[in-house]
């Protein structure tokens, strides 16, 4: 039986954070679901990268000449253990990685990779934007993708996330073929609106939007909490292994 504290997600707007405290983060958290006495353990993780790109578990598609190759533009580069191909993470996107228990909500991994699609769908009409789905994961504006979705589960437990375009320099994806898709493009909510449409702005629509898609109530993480999990994790041991 699911109790109320049990789809009780916890929001944190953490602002800009490398890519590999992102990953310790992630991995920090999922261990909290084992955690009885952590009360609320799920997690809404909303935040900004600087200039990355990742691989899922295909990685191999990539050979170390690619990797330096992109590393040269100015971005970090990284394998992962998430579903899809290559992407990229950057100033002017909002990346939420959702720690969720999903035996609190639906035990499907398809179900919550639609439900995320739904969550930006969503977001997407209160901007009067018409987005959709495809036959390739993600969201889409046409034959532009504005929103990347890759994640992993592990015991239901899941990580990683999405990507959200909301002022991104799209000039990052000229470098790579976004997601492994041709003949396909990628767009931002600033592109499509012609104005400039922050990160700041779309967060609390999102989460509006996160909420009556999963059907839960949302908190903020205590300034207690979140000062606490971070001094964990900078005199703690690396945690990154799991997922990254």
């Amino acid at each position: 039986m699911v109790n109320s504290l049990d789809k009780l997600v916890k929001v944190w707007k953490i602002g800009k954070l490398d890519y590999c405290q992102g990953l310790k983060l992630q991995k920090h958290l999922s261990t909290l679901h084992n955690d009885v006495e952590n009360r609320i353990k799920n997690t809404l993780l909303c935040l900004e990268h600087s200039p990355v790109y990742t691989v899922g578990i295909r990685s191999n598609q990539y050979t170390v000449h690619e990797e330096n190759e992109l590393r040269k533009k100015g971005a970090e580069f990284h394998r992962t253990n998430r579903g899809g191909l290559i992407t990229f993470h950057g100033p002017g996107q909002l990346v939420v990685y959702p720690i969720l228990n999903l035996k609190h909500f639906k035990p499907s991994m398809r179900w919550y990779v639609c439900q995320i699609e739904k969550t930006v769908i969503n977001l997407c009409k209160k901007f009067y934007l018409h987005a959709e789905t495809s036959p390739h994961t993600g969201v889409w504006i046409g034959d532009n993708k504005i929103c990347a979705i890759g994640i992993h589960g592990s015991r239901f437990i899941t990580t990683h996330g999405l990507a959200l375009n909301c002022n991104t320099d799209l000039k990052w994806f000229d470098h790579i073929v976004p997601c492994g898709i041709e003949g396909k493009g990628v767009t931002s909510l600033s592109r499509e609106l012609q104005r400039n449409v922050t990160v700041d702005e779309v967060i609390p629509e999102f989460i509006k939007s996160f909420r009556s898609v999963f059907d839960c109530d949302t908190t903020d993480i205590s300034e207690q909490e979140a000062q606490s999990i971070l001094s964990q994790l900078k005199s703690g041991p690396e945690v990154v292994q799991n997922l990254g």
